[in-house]
């Protein structure tokens, strides 16, 4: 697999593999590469361990460093999802968070790894470009919400409660 020009580098603990096997199985357009051992000892590991994993998320290609524990995940970087509906954003959402992940707010969730997921319904991103009183009414709309719900939004859309 020839290197992408820009590749995101996520720093793992110890776990990069067994999260990109994970994504894997998880997203669409998503594939684990090529995993590098480290050819000598380093400060969080031994010679032979799992250093870095190539893995693409939905299309966009990754490295996952077995760093240790030096730095800890924060929602500075995240992932997002764009989904078409809600059986699909419940797809997403329920395999982080049913996988040791955490629910957060306004559609945010992070996998056991500390890595945080935005699962986007599309239809909230549209009201978002949209504008004026109807973004209004589905930026409200997502505030009291941990998952999204796509039919409020879309009643929202409408000025209407669901």
């Amino acid at each position: 697999m020839a290197m992408a020009k820009n590749t995101i580098c996520v720093w793992y603990d110890k776990d990069a593999e067994a999260a990109a096997r994970f994504y894997a199985k998880t997203f669409p357009d998503s594939s684990v590469g090529a995993v590098h051992h480290a050819p000598s000892d380093y400060p969080s590991g031994k010679a032979g361990d799992v250093l870095m994993v190539e893995f693409t998320v939905a299309g966009i290609p990754c490295l996952g460093l077995n760093g240790g524990p030096a730095f800890k995940h924060n929602e500075a970087f995240s992932f997002q999802i764009a989904t078409d509906d809600q059986q699909e954003t419940d797809r997403y959402w329920n395999a982080i968070v049913g996988n040791g992940g955490q629910e957060s707010a306004c559609g945010w969730c992070k996998d056991k790894w500390g890595i945080s997921w935005q699962i986007t319904p599309r239809v909230l991103m549209e009201a978002m470009a949209v504008g004026g009183d109807e973004a209004k009414r589905a930026f409200e709309a997502i505030m009291d919400m941990k998952k999204i719900d796509v039919a409020v939004i879309e009643a929202a859309r409408r000025g209407r409660r669901s």
